[in-house]
């Protein structure tokens, strides 16, 4: 009987059309995931500083930031690399597509991003990533010298990921993202791979859509190295750590363009995220773009463990001889760390210059 069973169950998901198929995927793996979102939660209250590389959730691109991070289902350029490598496959035709951001983040560190994309073919794309963030030099402090011992230290975060999306239908497409992930402190390091998991569905109602993604994902490793630690009397040496978790993120997102015409676009998004180490938020966001050259953007999110301010920022289309040039800028406030700024440059290379003249 369970034979029987199995097998007219398999029959039938064969006869579903791909996209009542690809329907029917998305909301067997939505429905998994939100099933573990409520069980995490019950472990104990915000789990704040239980993971390493925490700059892994430092949003890098001004994009994004200026709709408070919900922006899962709403990704369509390059910085995808980051947020859902699903978002290549909305990536125009153009071969090479290329990003760089900046972010002035607090306490006077600094994260840097650039990724590159490369078109395969209409439903295969490739790209690379780079994070890196500073936060400059230190002075070493003991409690009896808490002004400095005259010596200073770095710490630096380092992450390098390779892209692979691929479309499936129309509708359909997911993406897979592998990453190094480097931590250094002193003299003390740690590394792992770590891995992120997306997809996109184009609900094909009223230009809705919405996403799944979950970054980050890996096991615990072991930080090496050793730190000599000050005493009045003898110095002693500490290279024993204990192990570091990663921080995984799972997010659920929503996109809408209420408005689409070829002189405006307003798109308005919703977006849960779920860490392991913090709190649940929620985000909303909403772009606004006139004649594909300029765009306005704000968000806000709700139930973080840190004050939040709306966010707000603006970007724009440059269409030039030699390609397509977009600059974004997104202003953050929160509370405990104050103004975060992030500027961001792409360009799109044109398959060849004929083609970047016939759109002019």
């Amino acid at each position: 009987i369970c034979l029987r069973l199995n097998l007219s169950s398999s029959n039938l998901f064969r006869n579903l059309c791909p996209r009542m198929r690809s329907l029917l995927f998305c909301c067997f793996v939505v429905s998994s995931f939100l099933v573990k979102a409520q069980i995490l939660p019950a472990y104990g209250d915000s789990r704040t500083a239980t993971t390493g590389w925490q700059f892994l959730k430092i949003a890098p691109d001004g994009r994004s930031a200026a709709m408070s991070e919900s922006f899962l289902a709403v990704v369509d350029d390059v910085s995808s690399l980051y947020w859902n490598p699903a978002g290549l496959t909305q990536l125009d035709t153009n071969k090479f597509n290329f990003a760089v951001d900046y972010t002035d983040f607090a306490a006077g560190t600094s994260l840097n991003f650039a990724g590159v994309t490369y078109r395969i073919n209409d439903n295969t794309l490739v790209g690379v990533s780079m994070q890196y963030f500073d936060a400059g030099e230190m002075d070493v402090t003991t409690e009896f010298l808490p002004f400095g011992t005259g010596q200073t230290f770095r710490a630096t975060d380092l992450g390098l990921g390779v892209s692979l999306a691929k479309e499936l239908t129309d509708q359909f497409s997911f993406g897979v993202t592998a990453k190094y992930v480097r931590e250094d402190l002193a003299a003390v390091h740690n590394q792992n791979v770590v891995f992120d998991f997306g997809f996109q569905y184009d609900i094909g109602i009223q230009n809705t859509r919405f996403a799944v993604a979950i970054s980050n994902f890996g096991f615990n490793t072991q930080p090496g190295g050793e730190i000599v630690v000050l005493n009045l009397g003898n110095d002693s040496t500490v290279n024993e750590f204990t192990e570091i978790a990663v921080p995984t993120v799972f997010r659920l997102g929503f996109a809408w363009d209420a408005i689409k015409n070829d002189k405006h676009i307003l798109t308005t998004a919703l977006q849960l995220n779920h860490p392991t180490d913090n709190n649940e938020t929620y985000s909303i966001g909403v772009e606004y773009g006139w004649k594909h050259i300029f765009y306005a953007r704000t968000g806000y999110t709700f139930a973080t463990d840190s004050g939040a301010f709306p966010a707000f920022g603006f970007g724009t289309w440059i269409n030039r001889r030699f390609g397509q040039i977009k600059l974004d800028y997104g202003f953050n406030y929160l509370t405990n760390l104050g103004m975060i700024n992030k500027i961001g440059i792409a360009y799109t290379l044109p398959n060849s210059f004929k083609q970047s003249n016939e759109r002019q």
